[in-house]
């Protein structure tokens, strides 16, 4: 390849193929662990969601995993995707997540949600060892806007997928790994209170959030109004809900991707057509 920055999905799955016929021995003891899986579980215990908004949203929690098992020395890029969970549309009925349908079409011509690559690559082995890797600058969003930032269909629930690429004179795919605890559904405002509750538990930046509905609470006759329940929060930004969208633009496109052997569970995910990608 002449450009080392760029990868194509037929590459990837040239140099996969190339690597089992000839029994490449690098990454063998490859080991990638969620980071925080319990606070991961709080959430998939009750159906997690994550706000998408025009502008881009951050995630809560934070996706972070723990590699060990990388060469120090070779060069490797990290990235995300969100792959569909399951074939259903949602819709949230009676306090609980109901099946309403079939997801969204993801036809020829539809585009892909996008790739995220994060920003640390490429680099060596040593630096995605030393310490978590962290997801926080991901943002997910309901409209094609560029930018980086992942596009999700509302009301669909999509699982994150993490991609390891050893990147040199030749693209060698190591591992794509997922986690079902972070599966979620994509929503404009979050539908279940238990939901809210938990964010603004467990998310630092919602404290001010939090703080401002004890005043309000203290100052408010609440015999006469009722505190609204559903809101947005985020990593960065607090802002009053708004009605959940029902249809939204651009489900994201899956296409087999091949499967290193022995290095994690694998969901099905899948490099989008068309123009290659920077590493």
């Amino acid at each position: 390849m002449e450009n080392l920055g760029k990868i194509t999905p037929y590459a990837v799955e040239s140099e996969l193929q190339a690597g089992r016929e000839k029994g490449d021995p690098t990454e063998r003891e490859l080991r990638v662990t969620l980071e925080d899986a319990e606070l991961w579980r709080k959430f998939q215990h009750i159906t997690n969601e994550m706000i998408v908004t025009k502008n881009g949203r951050r995630m809560f929690p934070v996706l972070k995993v723990s590699v060990s098992g990388l060469d120090p020395s070779s060069m490797y890029s990290f990235l995300l995707d969100f792959v569909p969970a399951d074939g259903c549309r949602w819709k949230f009925v009676n306090g609980e997540w109901v099946a309403a349908g079939r997801a969204e079409g993801r036809g020829e011509g539809r585009s892909h949600g996008g790739i995220y690559i994060h920003p640390d690559s490429p680099n060596f082995g040593a630096h995605w060892m030393k310490a978590a890797v962290t997801f926080n600058k991901v943002k997910l969003t309901n409209k094609v806007n560029g930018g980086g930032q992942i596009m999700l269909n509302s009301l669909h629930k999509y699982e994150p997928q993490l991609h390891i690429v050893c990147v040199g004179s030749r693209h060698r795919l190591v591992s794509n790994v997922s986690f079902k605890e972070t599966q979620f559904i994509a929503v404009t405002a979050y539908q279940n209170e238990e939901i809210t509750a938990l964010k603004i538990k467990y998310n630092p930046f919602a404290k001010a959030f939090l703080d401002a509905k004890e005043r309000y609470d203290v100052t408010t006759d609440l015999t006469h109004t009722q505190y609204p329940c559903l809101w947005t929060v985020g990593c960065s930004e607090l802002s009053p809900s708004h009605s959940p969208c029902t249809a939204l633009h651009g489900p994201i496109s899956s296409e087999s991707l091949m499967q290193p052997p022995n290095h994690g569970r694998v969901g099905g995910a899948g490099w989008p057509p068309g123009p290659t990608h920077s590493f």
